[in-house]
């Protein structure tokens, strides 16, 4: 609501779109999504690829998004933010490309992994911390960040590992998939 109201006043944000809060009521009604839903959001998404020059799960050229709950008024036990989404194997090498810079393009990853893992698929924030603190240890470093590209590229396929351990499923490549979920964790907050 608050970078809706950003935009109506001119103030420069990044490009993005709001699915209304009727859409979440008919969902816990129905417990399914509203007809049209899909198909709305592929055409915003498609909006966001013209005004970015990137395309979602593009592996040369990635479009990153996020996905926050949000209301006029806050509310108590919304979700966290998810930042990253649509990061993966693949188009994690395609923004390591394009920064010029494997660190933060990893860094990037397994901050996803962590957000979604904990926010999506409740695997244990604290599982992940301490993945993360073992690898400080292992890598001679007090700091996040002090770890390099191979620590935290390591870190990444340890987080995956987490997830199909505690999930009993692989952590979801397909950025559709990473997206929808995300809303409907949204909608279940």
């Amino acid at each position: 609501a608050n970078l809706a109201e950003m935009t109506n006043l001119g103030v420069p944000v990044p490009p993005g779109f709001t699915i209304g809060a009727a859409a979440c009521v008919e969902y816990l009604a129905h417990g399914g999504t509203v007809d049209g839903l899909r198909e709305e959001v592929a055409a915003a998404l498609t909006d966001l690829e013209r005004a970015t020059g990137k395309r979602f799960g593009d592996p040369a050229n990635p479009l990153l998004v996020s996905v926050r709950s949000g209301a006029a008024v806050s509310m108590p036990g919304m979700m966290d933010t998810i930042l990253n989404l649509g990061l993966n194997d693949e188009t994690v090498e395609g923004l390591a490309a394009a920064s010029g810079n494997p660190r933060f393009a990893y860094d990037s990853y397994r901050r996803f992994l962590q957000m979604y893992g904990d926010v999506v698929l409740n695997v244990p924030l604290a599982r992940f911390e301490q993945l993360l603190g073992a690898k400080r240890v292992t890598s001679g470093v007090r700091t996040d960040a002090e770890l390099g590209a191979e620590a935290l590229r390591a870190l990444v396929t340890e987080y995956q590992q987490l997830v199909l351990q505690v999930t009993g499923r692989p952590f979801p490549s397909d950025p559709a998939i990473q997206l929808w979920g995300a809303i409907e964790a949204v909608w279940h907050s």
